[in-house]
């Protein structure tokens, strides 16, 4: 990751703050196994941030249960988020990253509630911390 983001640390200093899978994820662009997430049916009121930067990046109203085994948001918080486009694994997708830091947060897919924004935002939930609002 060459670009430049509001929070800049080495890969060392990554390393030292996140654990083994939450690197794999954030730093590495991996995957967490589906519905293996503490986040994945989880609805409680309050906000979701990065799990590297604590920035605020999706709010529980825009929570919903998709089925696919991650957490699933119909929009994150305006411009919160960076859009890569990720040619990997024989797909076209969109990439999902945190704004701040750069870290990966999963894909971004046209196939969400038609009566919202009709976007779901497929996350590990590895890379999410969560505030509650009570």
């Amino acid at each position: 990751m060459d670009k430049k983001y509001g929070v800049n640390k080495t890969e060392e200093e990554w390393k030292k703050q996140l654990s083994a899978e939450e690197y794999y994820v954030l730093r590495q662009k991996g995957t967490e196994r589906p519905y293996s997430g503490k986040f994945d049916l989880h609805f409680e009121n309050g906000n979701y941030r990065c799990k590297a930067c604590n920035a605020k990046l999706f709010e529980s109203d825009h929570k919903f249960e998709s089925g696919c085994g991650w957490p699933s948001f119909d929009q994150a918080v305006e411009g919160t988020i960076e859009y890569i486009r990720d040619t990997s694994h024989g797909m076209i997708r969109t990439e999902t990253v945190c704004a701040n830091c750069g870290s990966h947060l999963g894909h971004v897919f046209n196939d969400g509630p038609k009566e919202t924004t009709g976007q779901r935002y497929c996350i590990n939930s590895v890379s999410i911390d969560f505030d509650s609002d009570q």
